[in-house]
């Protein structure tokens, strides 16, 4: 394994992380951000299977959270309001009068400090930042880490931490786009998913969960077996057609708080497979309904509607309402601690 590091000008730096399997992952310091990851087909050739932009200095001010670590809240908080500890806070809305991915300034807007860290199992790329108290309306000074490692079994691993002075929330997460055939010229909507869960939070029109968990038992929702993508991304089912298409977060099966098989994705026609492994309660799956083509993908292509897909890993959306969730609070003394794992071969 192997990690280099390119200037690309002003604050912008690169960083291009290899193993011996040919996979090739390309991070930046700006929002910690995943550029590209480049792994093989099953023919042994290799492609970007992420949406990215062809010069890297694009991702700067840019649109969709491609790749970025989002927080210090992702997803949703209605009306940007919660309550903690009988006292409310208003942080930033910035999305249909609702609080988006850590507000105007999130995380994926910022230039990380960067550091190439040496140990037993290799190198690994550490990103850290400092957001401070009140940054977006959120309490505490609260100190937050990002750390990527390649493995030999093309693994890409994503490790986070965070301690705030003051109890807080926090909510991260990777906000990747995939598409397994090599680019976005291509729909997503063949590419068979995998969803380990039997649940999912029922959201409004606004995408705020109302409460409700609901069983994914006879709903286009139900990915607990292998099932193609676009068969039911169409159908005329509340969910889907508030979000027009798959955005929806899922209750993770068997949530311990141990890593576990959240996923998997394969494109049949490559013979690509990512399988996703996480230790959070959620997975956020959105098909790419609001890329729109305004903005040209790694290979010139337009990055349109269902040209790329995410599987977040995640706490709940707008958890900070419902006390029903697995919580989001963050108290002094305490180590927030999250772990995904994207893993990539062929079949």
């Amino acid at each position: 394994m192997k990690i280099i590091k390119s200037k690309i000008g002003g604050d912008l730096e690169s960083f291009a992380l290899t193993n011996d399997s040919e996979m090739r992952v390309t991070i930046i310091n700006y929002g910690a951000a995943i550029a590209w990851i480049e792994v093989p087909d099953s023919s042994g050739k290799i492609a970007d299977v992420t949406l990215g932009h062809a010069d890297l200095r694009d991702f700067v001010g840019g649109r969709f959270y491609l790749g970025a670590t989002v927080g210090r809240f992702a997803n949703r908080i209605a009306r940007g309001r919660f309550e903690l500890d009988g006292k409310e806070h208003q942080v930033t809305v910035n999305s249909k009068g609702n609080h988006l991915h850590g507000g105007t300034v999130g995380f994926d807007k910022k230039y990380w400090v960067s550091r190439i860290v040496e140990d037993s199992g290799g190198p690994s790329l550490e990103f850290s930042l400092i957001s401070p108290d009140g940054e977006e309306g959120f309490p505490g000074k609260m100190e937050v880490r990002v750390e990527y490692r390649v493995t030999e079994e093309s693994e890409l691993v994503i490790m986070y931490s965070a301690v705030s002075n003051k109890p807080t929330v926090i909510n991260l997460t990777s906000h990747g786009y995939f598409n397994l055939t090599g680019s976005p010229a291509n729909s997503i909507v063949d590419h068979i998913l995998t969803i380990n869960a039997d649940k999912f939070t029922v959201t409004d029109n606004l995408s705020i969960p109302t409460g409700e968990v609901r069983s994914v038992e006879g709903t286009p929702l139900d990915f607990r077996v292998p099932t193609r993508i676009g068969d039911r991304i169409d159908s005329e089912y509340e969910q889907l057609m508030f979000a027009g298409g798959y955005d929806q977060n899922f209750q993770l099966s068997d949530y311990n708080g141990s890593v576990r098989k959240a996923a998997s994705a394969h494109d049949q026609f490559t013979g690509r497979l990512m399988d996703v492994y996480a230790d959070q309660p959620g997975l956020q799956f959105y098909s790419g309904n609001y890329l729109d083509g305004t903005v040209n993908g790694r290979d010139g292509s337009p990055l349109s509607r269902r040209s790329g897909f995410c599987l977040e890993c995640q706490h709940f959306p707008d958890s900070t309402s419902h006390p029903e969730f697995p919580s989001v609070v963050l108290r002094p003394g305490d180590a927030y601690k999250q772990k995904t794992i994207y893993k990539f071969s062929v079949k």
